[in-house]
């Protein structure tokens, strides 16, 4: 009879261990799920805010892009007075120019409802300031062989030109001139820095797109901001939405496995 209640008793330590193990793996288990969970719900909740704070900034420029546009039109010696860590883009410039012997530029890849070609650009001088300022002739289409560059009739005498002014953003990982030899030349990213280098021209740190008609008479893009607010306030609208998604599935994933245990 005590040999009987021995084996068990063994048994039943026997069985206590087994069933102790897997509660010990669960529970490791369950804490790196959890915390999976927390860190990814966490990283769409900061996404969606921080598409709300971009909303907030893009607004904001916005309001001062449409004040920059109501004030009146800067000259030529308060533009180049302006610091270059001064963003420039909205103000408006009224000024007389005339041609020069650069070549006209190409700024390749650009994009005008829905159609890829240039952003074909002139150097113009203007008197009496050795500062050159780069004028947008406009908008062409590219062709399908691309080393037949499309011709533009550029400006070929003085005139007085009024407009906005614009800066273009580089990006970080791909911001070298790549110029390519010939009239027109074509670049690859509007880098004033390095085109001063590549024409030996000092240039002012814009580009003026004229509202005023220009005889080439292309289309003129005109898109300070790339991402509006209302965009941005869609995508936290998407990021937050995916991370209720993300709880919901969590929570019913837990209650499932929270029925099969008990």
């Amino acid at each position: 009879m005590m040999k009987k209640s021995s084996n068990t008793n063994a048994t039943l330590n026997s069985n206590i261990a087994l069933m102790q193990a897997p509660k010990r793996g669960l529970s490791w288990t369950t804490a790196l799920v959890v915390c999976i969970t927390v860190l990814v719900f966490s990283i769409l909740v900061k996404l969606g805010f921080w598409q709300l704070s971009r909303a907030d900034e893009k607004a904001a420029w916005q309001q001062q892009l449409t004040a920059r546009q109501a004030s009146a039109p800067l000259s030529y010696p308060q533009l180049l007075a302006m610091t270059t860590d001064t963003a420039l883009t909205g103000y408006r410039l009224q000024v007389d120019v005339s041609p020069t012997a650069s070549p006209i530029i190409m700024l390749d890849n650009q994009v005008y409802n829905g159609t890829v070609g240039y952003l074909v650009l002139q150097v113009m001088q203007v008197a009496p300031h050795e500062t050159a300022l780069l004028v947008e002739l406009g908008f062409v289409p590219g062709g399908i062989d691309r080393r037949a560059l499309p011709q533009v009739q550029p400006i070929t005498s003085s005139v007085s030109l009024s407009g906005r002014l614009y800066q273009k953003s580089l990006n970080p990982m791909s911001e070298q001139l790549f110029a390519e030899s010939g009239d027109p030349m074509r670049i690859q990213n509007l880098n004033i820095t390095a085109l001063q280098q590549q024409l030996q021209r000092r240039l002012a740190p814009v580009v003026l797109q004229p509202t005023s008609r220009l005889p080439t008479e292309l289309a003129h893009p005109w898109q300070p901001i790339p991402l509006s607010a209302h965009k941005h306030h869609g995508y936290a609208l998407q990021w937050f939405a995916m991370a209720a998604a993300f709880a919901l599935l969590m929570g019913y994933v837990w209650i499932r496995k929270i029925k099969t245990i008990s």
